[in-house]
């Protein structure tokens, strides 16, 4: 019987699943990995392509929540989109298994499981690998980056690329959303680490419990649980590079022990003395104003001076006024893509309010618009009602200096945009004649398509 190719990844903390699971499918798949702690899937993930996981739900003795499973899911997920996730649960733990499906996983068995259910399950699985690598072997032949014409977003690529060939660190500032995290990702792709691992560590989110465990790894017997010896996020980076983004949220009694691996450039593992070699670009990232958090000493100055060495800052989308259409054009191609759409454009009235909305959320609330449009439009064409965006025009940044004009003015811009400039709607909901409305859009230069 021919086999397969297809390489499969189980995890699970008891052997003889591990070792049952590994004897069925190698007679039917090329290649079988297996690990028995889950925290070593970020090194696998970055050093081998996986088409599948089997993954167990459960890993602490007295604890069955599948708390564990959800959030590995999720890490599979972000680390390797593509690889599609099959959940292991015990008979009884269907519920958690439905949240996992909610969360991208792609089915679920139960154990003690029928064979050829197994079998049917991994095989339905793979060819769903299959369809994923199509879509990005077409996603492929868009460009992945918009970078835009607006000087100021045009002077931190020519910085990005200037640093990207050495191995100096890389601090991105800027506000939520203008795309800190595709920078970092644009300057390891153009740098001579291209090839290896690229590794995300959102320390924003990352529990003070367990920072130094996942950032530098432990050996078994470090602490309860620790079954086996386990590399940390640094140590999954080696040769690539690690992105730290908001790096200004890290407590300041831990800022030190990230300082000693930047200065030092090794890495030692909880339970372990023996400092272990890294070689690791560092880029970090923040939205916070780092040299006032130095100042108010909620942030090292010593750290500060260590992380940037080039400091890029991402301005955000209302001081990029000329990108605005491009980057919702390149936005909708995208998603075309992802949904398999065919021809979607946007309408007149779409395209202006695009332009005029003050985007604070950046280009995340961007991408989100037009994202949940794509889905909610007809006829192949984005409509404003498709956006479903807060009247929030660029005029209202500083309303507390707003004029009774001014106040006027934005109100009939609000009405105008939410009846998708049917003056006659406007008109009702305002409270005024067709003929005052408009002598109103004529007194404030108010632009109609």
């Amino acid at each position: 019987m021919k086999k397969t190719q297809a390489n499969i990844l189980i995890i699970d903390d008891q052997e003889d699943i591990l070792f049952s699971a590994k004897m069925l499918l190698k007679k039917h798949f090329e290649t079988i990995h297996t690990l028995s702690n889950p925290k070593n899937v970020v090194q696998l993930l970055a050093e081998n392509t996986i088409d599948l996981v089997l993954l167990d739900m459960n890993y602490r003795i007295g604890f069955e929540d599948g708390k564990e499973g959800l959030y590995f899911l999720k890490e599979i997920k972000k680390l390797s989109p593509k690889t599609v996730v099959i959940l292991m649960t015990a008979f009884g733990k269907v519920e958690t298994a439905v949240e996992g499906l909610k969360s991208g996983a792609f089915d679920y068995v139960l154990k003690p499981w029928d064979n050829d259910k197994l079998l049917e399950s991994v095989k339905k699985g793979v060819d769903e690998s299959r369809k994923h690598q199509k879509k990005n072997a077409s996603k492929d032949s868009v460009n992945t980056y918009f970078i835009g014409t607006s000087p100021v977003i045009k002077k931190a690529y020519t910085l990005a690329d200037k640093v990207a060939k050495t191995d100096a660190n890389v601090l991105i500032l800027g506000e939520n959303g203008t795309g800190k995290y595709v920078l970092a990702h644009y300057i390891h792709s153009v740098s001579n680490r291209k090839e290896n691992a690229f590794v995300h560590v959102d320390l924003g989110s990352l529990n003070e419990n367990i920072f130094e465990s996942e950032l530098f790894g432990y050996a078994k017997g470090a602490f309860t649980d620790a079954k086996t010896d386990t590399a940390g996020r640094f140590e999954s980076a080696q040769n690539g590079t690690i992105f730290l983004d908001e790096i200004g949220n890290v407590p300041i009694h831990l800022q030190a022990k990230l300082l000693q691996i930047i200065q030092t450039k090794t890495v030692t593992r909880l339970g372990e003395s023996k400092p272990r070699p890294l070689d690791v670009r560092i880029i970090t990232a923040t939205n916070l104003d780092l040299k006032q958090e130095v100042g108010i000493k909620n942030f090292r100055e010593d750290l500060f001076y260590r992380i940037n060495t080039m400091e890029i800052t991402l301005p955000p989308l209302r001081e990029r006024l000329a990108d605005k259409i491009p980057l919702a054009e390149f936005l909708l191609n995208k998603m075309i893509v992802k949904y398999e759409k065919g021809k979607v454009t946007f309408d007149e009235k779409a395209l202006h309010q695009i332009e005029e909305h003050a985007w604070n959320g950046n280009i995340r609330e961007m991408e989100n618009r037009i994202e949940r449009a794509i889905i909610l439009c007809e006829n192949d064409s984005i409509k404003v009602s498709d956006l479903d965006l807060e009247i929030i025009t660029r005029y209202e940044e500083n309303q507390d200096d707003l004029q009774l004009s001014d106040i006027e003015k934005i109100t009939i811009e609000k009405a105008l945009v939410k009846n998708e400039y049917n003056i006659s709607k406007s008109a009702e909901e305002l409270g005024l004649s067709r003929a005052s409305l408009y002598r109103r859009i004529e007194k404030y230069n108010i632009i109609t398509p």
